[in-house]
C-alpha cells in the first residue's frame, strides 16, 4: 500500500513536471524530487523513539519527500511515532492541490496531521525563526535560485542573521533555525556551497549550529534529475541540529538507482581543514589519502611563494572597440583559452571569435602585464573533460617583439606582482597543477566546471625550491605525459 502512494506521487511529478514553463521554473527554481532520490533521503533519517514527530517540508512540491517519509514510517522501519504532524509548504497552485490530495491519501490509515501552506517560506520561517524551535524532522529539496542583493529575500534573511545568495541555502538555513534541538535535516542541494566566498557565510552558520552527519555525492551530474534538465552537481547531506561534530558518512553512486553506492567514514577534519578559514566542505570519494594530503612539501600558500593569481582582466565584450583578428603595429597578444593546448601555445590561431590581438593605448594599458613567463589556468572546463584543472605556460618567445600581453577573462593568471615569473617556476607551477593528485583535491570541494581564482588561491602549493625543482624537471623532457607527473610528485610526496 505504501508503495502505490509513493508512486501516486511520482506519477503526478512525471505529469506535471513537463507542464511547468520554463518561465515558471525560473521563478521558482522548481526541481521536483523522483521517487528513487525521495526514498534515499528518508532512509538516512537515524531511528527514533519519539511518540510525536513534527516534519517540516518546505517546499513540498506534489509530496514525494513527505511521502517517503510516511512510508517509512508505515514500514516500521526505525520510526516508533504514535503521531506525526506534518508542515509543508507550496508557494505554486498547481502543486498544492496535488499535494493536498498526496496527503490526504495517508490520514485515512496514519493518525497524521497536516498543513499545507501557500506560504513564501523565507518570510514565513523568517517570523518564527528566532522564536519557534519545534521541529523534530525536516527534509527538503529547496528551489535552485538566486537572491538579489537588493530584494527583499535578502532583507528579511539578514533580519534573522543569515547572509547567503540562493534560495536553496536560505530554505536550508531557516529551516535549520527551525530544528529542536538533536533534530534532523536530509536536503538534496547543489554542492556549490561547499566552496567559494559567497557562500562562506552559509557554511559558518551551518556548522556553528549543527553537526554534518552524511553525505552523498551522485558521480553523474545529470541523473539525479534527469526529467527536469537540472546541471547542477548535487549532494545529499544530513544535519543534526546542535549535535556534537564527530565522524562523518560519505558516500556516493553513479545515479540515482544508488546500485554501486559505496560507503565510507571520514574524521571531520577531512571534510573541513582545521587550519582553512574559508571552511571549505571536502567530499573525498575513498578513504585514500592522496600525494597532497601525504606530501610534507604541499603545506604553502601562494602568498608564502610570493606568487599571484588574478581572473584574466580583459573582459572583451567591454573592449570590442580595440580587439582584432590579427596583430599588427599597435596591438600587443591577446590570449584565450582557446589558444593553449595542453603545453603547447598556437598564436595567432586562425578562426578565434573575437581575435588574437587588442590595440595598446590609453583605454587598454591597464588591462595588460609585461611579456614573461606565466602559468594559466581555464576558468571553465566541459563535463567531459578528464581533468577539471589545466594548467599551461606562456612563453615570452612565443611572441617575438611584444612588450605586453593581454589576458582574456576566461583565464586565470599566476604571476608575480603583475609581472611574469621565474621560467622554472612557471614550468613547475604547472605540473604541479596538472597532476592527477590536485585535480582530485580539487573535484573534493569544488562541484562546478568552473575554477574560479578563489580556489586556486586558497589551495596549498608546494614551496617555491621544490616548485622550481619540478620545472627544471618538466623542462628536460620533451614531452610530459599524466604518469611522469604524477609519478614525480610521488616522489615529493615520499
Amino acid at each position: 500500500m505504501a508503495i502505490k502512494l509513493l508512486d501516486h506521487a511520482d506519477n503526478v511529478r512525471r505529469k506535471v513536471a513537463p507542464e511547468i514553463a520554463l518561465k515558471q521554473k525560473s521563478e521558482f527554481g522548481q526541481f521536483m524530487t523522483p521517487t528513487p532520490v525521495a526514498r534515499f533521503m528518508a532512509g538516512l533519517f537515524p531511528l527514533s523513539t519519539l511518540q510525536t514527530c513534527t516534519l517540516l517540508d518546505a517546499g513540498a512540491g506534489v509530496g514525494a519527500l513527505t511521502g517517503a517519509f510516511l512510508d517509512r514510517w508505515t514500514a516500521a522501519d526505525g520510526f516508533q511515532f504514535k503521531k506525526t504532524e506534518v508542515e509543508a509548504y507550496e508557494i505554486d497552485a498547481t502543486l498544492r492541490g496535488h499535494l493536498e490530495t498526496t496527503l490526504a491519501k495517508y490520514t485515512e490509515r496514519l493518525p497524521l496531521d497536516y498543513r499545507v501552506l501557500p506560504d513564501d517560506f523565507i518570510h514565513a520561517a523568517a517570523l518564527q525563526t528566532l522564536g519557534s524551535k519545534r521541529f523534530t524532522h525536516a527534509i527538503l529539496n529547496p528551489p535552485y535560485k538566486k537572491i538579489n542583493s537588493a530584494s527583499d529575500h535578502r532583507l528579511v534573511l539578514r533580519q534573522v542573521g543569515i547572509e547567503t545568495v540562493n534560495l536553496y541555502s536560505a530554505f536550508v538555513a531557516l529551516a535549520l533555525g527551525l530544528m529542536k534541538t538533536g533534530g534532523q535535516l536530509v536536503a538534496i542541494i547543489p554542492r556549490s556551497f561547499c566552496n567559494g566566498p559567497y557562500y562562506r557565510p552559509f557554511r559558518n552558520f551551518l556548522l556553528h549550529r549543527a553537526a554534518l552527519r552524511h553525505m552523498h555525492l551522485f558521480a553523474s551530474r545529470t541523473n539525479a534529475f534527469k526529467d527536469d534538465d537540472v546541471l547542477q552537481e548535487n549532494v545529499i547531506i544530513r544535519l543534526e541540529r546542535g549535535g556534537s561534530q564527530g565522524d562523518v558518512t560519505v558516500s556516493n553512486s553513479t545515479d540515482d538507482s544508488f546500485s554501486d553506492i559505496v560507503t565510507h567514514e571520514h574524521p571531520f577534519n577531512r571534510i573541513v581543514f582545521p587550519d582553512d578559514p574559508e571552511r571549505f566542505i571536502h567530499v573525498p570519494t575513498s578513504l585514500e589519502r592522496n600525494e597532497i594530503e601525504l606530501c610534507e612539501h604541499v603545506r604553502c600558500s601562494l602568498s608564502d611563494i610570493g606568487i599571484g593569481i588574478s581572473t584574466g582582466p580583459v573582459v572583451d565584450f567591454r573592449l570590442l572597440e580595440h580587439i582584432q583578428q590579427m596583430p599588427d603595429d599597435d596591438t600587443v597578444p591577446l590570449l584565450y583559452p582557446g589558444h593553449f593546448s595542453e603545453q603547447n601555445t598556437q598564436w595567432p590561431k586562425e578562426g578565434m571569435k573575437r581575435g588574437n590581438a587588442i590595440k595598446r593605448n590609453s583605454d587598454t594599458e591597464k588591462w595588460l602585464f609585461p611579456n614573461g613567463f606565466y602559468t594559466v589556468v581555464r576558468r571553465f572546463s566541459s563535463k567531459e573533460e578528464r581533468r577539471r584543472i589545466v594548467a599551461s605556460v606562456v612563453r615570452p618567445d612565443t611572441f617575438p617583439g611584444a612588450s605586453m600581453l593581454g589576458f582574456e577573462n576566461h583565464l586565470n593568471v599566476f604571476h608575480e606582482n603583475k609581472h611574469g615569473l621565474p621560467e622554472t617556476l612557471a614550468y613547475g607551477l604547472a605540473a604541479f597543477l596538472n597532476t592527477t593528485a590536485v585535480d582530485d583535491h580539487f573535484r573534493r570541494f569544488n562541484g562546478h566546471t568552473q575554477v574560479n581564482a578563489t580556489d586556486l588561491r586558497l589551495m596549498k602549493y608546494p614551496d617555491r625550491p621544490t616548485l622550481a625543482a619540478l620545472g627544471a624537471w618538466a623542462q628536460s623532457h620533451n614531452t610530459l605525459t599524466q604518469t611522469m607527473m604524477d609519478d614525480q610528485l610521488k616522489k615529493l610526496a615520499g
